[in-house]
């Protein structure tokens, strides 16, 4: 495995190896010693798995204290545009926002830190996996709106699918003096 940091500060791309032949291929998504000797001395407990047609946004969410949630995300199937913003306080990349492609063709993953707002656009239709460092715990739950003005995040679509729900998140600077990451 490959592991390189992006341009937000412990935003880490993994790019496994891949053994393919004329039945199919292997690759190996995770392995906690290789992730260890990388600096990731983490514990994954949860693994969810979702699918999206083309145009869907989800996110940008993030859950609070005691839940929060390191992430480790693939592209199974289709193509996403992975979107992350670092909301950590004491970072020197806050409010940084870095974006992804994860396909299922490169089979690269992402790890997004504890302290980090994730979300994705499905570019085509697609399923992600991604493994969580903590349970999800529904009073935990937060987020931001996707078209918050102060990120300026270009999501590379127009018209999104976006859920009643995540319509209703706030803006990053609603909840900025709230943050504890």
């Amino acid at each position: 495995m490959k592991f390189e940091e992006l341009n937000l500060k412990d935003l880490i791309l993994i790019t496994p190896q891949v053994f393919g032949d004329e039945r199919g291929f292997f690759l190996e998504t995770y392995n906690k010693e290789a992730f260890k000797k990388e600096g990731l001395d983490i514990e994954f407990i949860q693994d969810n798995h979702s699918c999206s047609t083309a145009g869907v946004i989800r996110g940008l969410h993030f859950q609070l204290p005691p839940f929060t949630q390191g992430k480790l995300v693939r592209a199974t199937k289709g193509s996403i545009l992975d979107v992350v913003v670092d909301l950590r306080k004491t970072s020197s990349t806050y409010k940084g926002v870095a974006k992804i492609l994860l396909d299922d063709k490169k089979k690269q993953m992402l790890y997004v830190p504890v302290g980090f707002a994730h979300g994705f656009v499905s570019l085509e239709n697609c399923e992600v996996q991604y493994k969580c460092t903590n349970l999800y715990n529904k009073s935990s739950e937060s987020g931001i709106r996707w078209d918050d003005p102060d990120l300026k995040i270009e999501w590379g679509i127009k018209d999104p699918i976006v859920s009643e729900k995540d319509m209703q998140l706030p803006y990053l600077s609603t909840i900025e003096s709230s943050l504890v990451f």
